[in-house]
């Protein structure tokens, strides 16, 4: 896995690949700045990254993407590296949108910088380039840095520095794989907002209360009331005269299911002691909080 200091520089440099962020070469006519070399590509031998976070490409947008092509060219290359699959041709670390429009508006060649670059680099600047440059939609976005701790070992804290983000917004995007298929597909086609699905994750039935949000309309704050209506069953067995839970509690309840991307409830006892419960979802998800108990 990367060391610290390359995670650190990862985001600069994307820039740099992408587009040509070199400091400016003083030696030459008017400090102009020494871009990345770059040498047109037969666009049949440009093969798609097969880890590529982004499954959805709207049409709409690729055809105005291609429009553009047609009366303008390509003005930024792509970033390509030799394809480990192909001899002879090439993979697309950056730039799969312009890829996909060039095909659309029938050009044969494309402007694009090869570099030798590994599996993990190319997976991490795939990831960041969707993010700083086209959002992902949530789920696409979730799964992308799944990916990244799954294959390259990153915790939430290191990954969230080599992304930009915070680590509570990783810890909460990761959350949403948690809900079912069925309400992860309402959030892709964007019938349903990611802020909604997250006050869902702990609901006793997401997939009934993401119909109704869909249905009715719902705000996410009354998605979060619908949530806390938790069934009888289950329900921490207090008696009602039990007191309210103090907010040093709540709070750790809070952090450690973001931590863990599953519900947390902590009950202490009269005698010190007392119990911690977590909720999951699905078998996968016992699967996935076994392996982190045991590691």
């Amino acid at each position: 896995m990367a060391n610290k200091s390359d995670r650190k520089a990862l985001g600069r440099g994307l820039s740099a690949l992408l587009a040509g962020d070199t400091p400016a070469d003083l030696s030459s006519p008017r400090g102009k700045t020494s871009g990345p070399t770059t040498t047109d590509i037969p666009i049949d031998l440009i093969d798609s990254n097969p880890d590529q976070p982004r499954t959805t490409f709207r049409q709409h947008d690729l055809e105005e993407l291609a429009a553009s092509i047609r009366a303008h060219g390509i003005i930024q290359p792509v970033v390509l590296r030799p394809n480990p699959a192909r001899a002879g041709a090439y993979q697309i670390v950056a730039g799969e949108r312009r890829w996909r429009a060039a095909q659309l508006a029938g050009v044969h060649a494309m402007p694009a910088v090869v570099r030798e670059i590994d599996d993990q680099k190319m997976l991490e600047l795939a990831i960041i380039e969707n993010i700083q440059r086209v959002d992902l939609d949530p789920i696409e976005e979730a799964r992308g840095y799944t990916q990244l701790m799954e294959s390259f070992g990153y915790t939430q804290t290191e990954l969230a520095e080599v992304v930009g983000k915070s680590r509570p917004h990783l810890a909460n995007t990761v959350r949403l794989l948690n809900l079912p298929d069925q309400v992860l597909s309402l959030v892709k086609s964007g019938k349903l907002g990611a802020g909604h699905a997250r006050a869902m994750i702990n609901a006793a039935d997401p997939i009934g209360l993401a119909e109704k949000a869909v249905l009715k309309g719902l705000t996410v704050r009354q998605v979060e009331d619908l949530a806390r209506k938790v069934p009888a069953a289950d329900r921490p067995r207090t008696s009602r005269s039990a007191p309210q839970k103090d907010a040093d509690t709540r709070m750790m309840e809070g952090e450690l299911s973001a931590a863990i991307g599953m519900r947390v409830f902590i009950e202490h006892g009269k005698d010190g002691g007392g119990e911690v419960r977590i909720r999951y979802q699905d078998l996968e998800a016992l699967d996935r909080l076994c392996q982190a108990l045991a590691n």
